[in-house]
C-alpha cells in the first residue's frame, strides 16, 4: 500500500505586547488547551501542534520561513485570540507557500454576563480581533480558509478536518508522478493535456515510457511471486471459472497478476504513483491490464485509461484526501434517461477500483472486443450506496478546471448478465439533466474520479490552494 508521510500542522495564536505578560500567558495556556483538546478527539486526521503566541513581526516571519521549509508541517491554523495588528502579518504571510486555515473561534463559547469585567474583554477578543486578521488576509489576496465557530463543536472539528486532508493533498500534489505506458489514445481530444503546465500548477511530473519496457519487465516475474498473489488473490476474492476452460482461466489470471507484479515493481524504480496503460497501445503483451489495474488502484495508485495522466494523477491526489477510502476511478458508460429512472450506469472496459464493492468481488474472464489481445482477467462487483461526489480535471488554453458535482449513488435496478464488469449507478443531485448539461457546457470529460469520502467542499478548497479554476455544480 503507497503510504503518505505522517504530516502535521503548526498552530499559533495572535495577540500583542500591549496587553502585558499576564494576559499573554493566559492566552498561551488557552491555546495550548485547545491544541491538547482537539488531539485528544482522535478527529483530526494530523496532529496539531501549538507553536506559541505570535505578538511581532520578526517573529512572525521567522515562524512561516520555518514551516516553509519544514517537510513535515502540511500547513498553519492561527488564531487570533486577543487584538493582533494585521499589519505585523504581512511579510510572514506573503512567504508563506503551505496552506493557511483561520480558526476564527472564541475560548469560552458563551459571554459570562455575571462577571465580565474589563480584563475579560481585553483577553476575549477574538470577535474584532479575528476581523483584522481577516481584513490583512483579504487585503493580500491570500486564499486561506476560514472556519468559524466553537473548537469544541463537533461540525468545527468536521471542518477542520476535512481542511488538512485536503492541505496534505495540495502538499502530496507537487510529488505527484505519473509513468504513461505508450502514448494518448488517438484522435481524443479530451485525454490531451499541457504536461509542463502541469508540473508548474499542479506539480505533476508526467513521464512516456514505452510499452516495451514493461514488456521486459514483465518478462523478469518469476512464477514464485505470480504463486504468492494467486493465493492471496484466492483469500481476498471470489475465483469464478465460468464457461473458461481451467487452463485458460488460470493462465489469463496468473497473467494478469504477471502484469500487476511488473507494473507495480516499475512504479516503485521509478518513483511514480500514477500510471496510465492504453488499448491500442499493447505491443508484446499478452491482455489489457485490468485486474492488474484494479489491484494497483487497489494498492492507492492513480490510474487513467486511454493514456488519460490528468485522471491518473487527479485519482492518485484525491486518493490521498480520501485516505484511499471508496475513491475510484470511473467513466460515463450509459444513461437510463426514463423518468423516475434517471442515472448514468458508471463503468469502464476492466479498470474500476474494488474499494466500491457492495458485494465480494469475482475474478472473471471474458473476452473484451478492443484492443485484439486475449480475454483478459477483471473484477466484476457491484458498487454502494450513498452520498458521494464525482470530479474531474479539464484542460484548456487560460488553464487547468476542475469540474464536480455531489450525486446519489445507486445499485443497479437489474442484474446485467451479459455485461461482465464492475459497475455503478448515481445521479447528479441537480438533477441528470441539469448536471450533464451543465457538465458539458463546463468541458468536463467522461473520465472521472468519483469518491463516497469526499466533500465539494474539499474540491472548492483545493483549488483555492491550487489556483486553478473551479467549476462546482450545485
Amino acid at each position: 500500500m503507497l503510504k503518505v508521510r505522517d504530516y502535521e500542522f503548526w498552530f499559533v495564536a495572535g495577540s500583542q505586547f500591549l496587553y502585558g505578560e499576564e494576559q499573554l500567558d493566559s492566552v498561551a495556556k488557552d491555546a495550548q488547551k485547545i491544541v491538547d483538546q482537539l488531539n485528544a478527539t482522535q478527529k483530526l486526521p494530523y496532529k496539531l501542534v501549538f507553536k506559541g503566541v505570535m505578538t511581532t513581526a520578526d517573529q512572525i516571519t521567522q515562524f512561516m520561513k520555518d514551516v516553509n521549509y519544514n517537510d513535515d508541517v502540511a500547513g498553519v491554523i492561527t488564531w487570533m485570540h486577543t487584538f493582533s495588528p494585521a499589519k505585523n502579518w504581512i511579510r510572514g504571510t506573503k512567504l508563506l507557500q503551505k496552506p493557511l486555515l483561520h480558526l476564527a473561534t472564541q475560548y469560552l463559547n458563551e459571554i459570562p454576563y455575571d462577571t465580565i469585567d474589563f480584563d475579560y474583554m481585553n483577553l476575549n477578543q477574538s470577535a474584532h480581533g479575528d476581523r483584522e486578521y481577516a481584513y490583512i488576509n483579504a487585503r493580500l489576496g491570500l486564499n486561506n480558509k476560514i472556519v468559524f465557530g466553537y473548537w469544541d463543536d463537533e461540525k468545527v472539528q468536521e471542518q477542520l478536518a476535512l481542511w488538512q486532508d485536503t492541505a496534505v493533498g495540495y502538499n502530496e500534489s507537487f510529488k505527484i508522478k505519473v509513468c504513461r505506458f505508450g502514448d494518448t489514445m488517438r484522435n481524443v481530444a479530451v485525454t490531451e493535456g499541457d504536461k509542463v503546465e502541469a508540473q508548474i500548477k499542479l506539480g505533476w511530473t508526467v513521464d512516456y515510457w514505452p510499452v516495451g519496457d514493461l514488456v521486459k519487465e514483465v518478462n523478469q516475474v518469476t512464477k514464485e511471486q505470480i504463486d504468492a498473489e494467486y493465493a492471496k488473490l484466492a483469500q481476498e476474492y471470489e475465483l469464478v471459472q465460468g464457461d473458461n476452460s481451467k487452463e485458460k482461466y488460470e493462465h489469463a489470471v496468473r497473467y494478469q497478476l504477471r502484469e500487476y507484479i511488473a507494473i507495480k515493481n516499475f512504479l516503485e524504480r521509478g518513483g511514480y504513483t500514477a500510471f496510465t496503460t492504453n488499448f491500442e497501445d499493447l505491443w508484446g503483451l499478452e491482455q489489457l491490464p485490468g485486474l492488474a489495474s484494479q489491484l494497483l488502484m487497489r494498492d492507492g495508485y492513480g490510474f487513467g485509461a486511454e493514456g488519460d495522466w490528468k485522471t491518473a494523477a487527479l485519482g492518485r491526489l484525491l486518493k490521498i484526501m480520501a485516505h484511499n477510502k471508496m475513491t475510484v476511478f470511473m467513466e460515463d458508460y450509459t444513461l437510463d434517461l426514463r423518468k423516475g429512472h434517471e442515472a448514468i450506469l458508471g463503468s469502464h472496459m476492466l479498470e474500476v477500483d474494488p474499494t466500491i464493492a457492495a458485494d465480494k468481488p469475482r475474478v472473471e474472464v471474458h473476452p473484451l472486443d478492443i484492443g485484439g489481445k486475449a480475454d483478459p482477467a477483471r473484477l466484476v462487483f457491484t458498487g454502494s450506496k450513498g452520498d458521494a461526489i464525482d470530479v474531474t480535471v479539464a484542460d484548456f488554453r487560460d488553464g487547468f478546471k476542475f469540474i464536480s458535482y455531489e450525486v446519489k449513488a445507486t445499485k443497479p435496478e437489474k442484474t446485467t448478465p451479459h455485461l461482465p464488469v464492475a459497475k455503478q449507478l448515481w445521479t447528479p443531485k441537480v438533477g441528470l439533466t441539469t448536471g450533464a448539461t451543465r457538465w458539458m457546457q463546463a468541458g468536463g470529460g467522461h473520465h472521472t474520479m468519483l469518491s463516497f469520502t469526499l466533500k465539494q467542499e474539499q474540491i472548492a478548497d483545493l483549488c483555492e490552494m491550487l489556483g486553478v479554476n473551479a467549476e462546482i455544480i450545485a
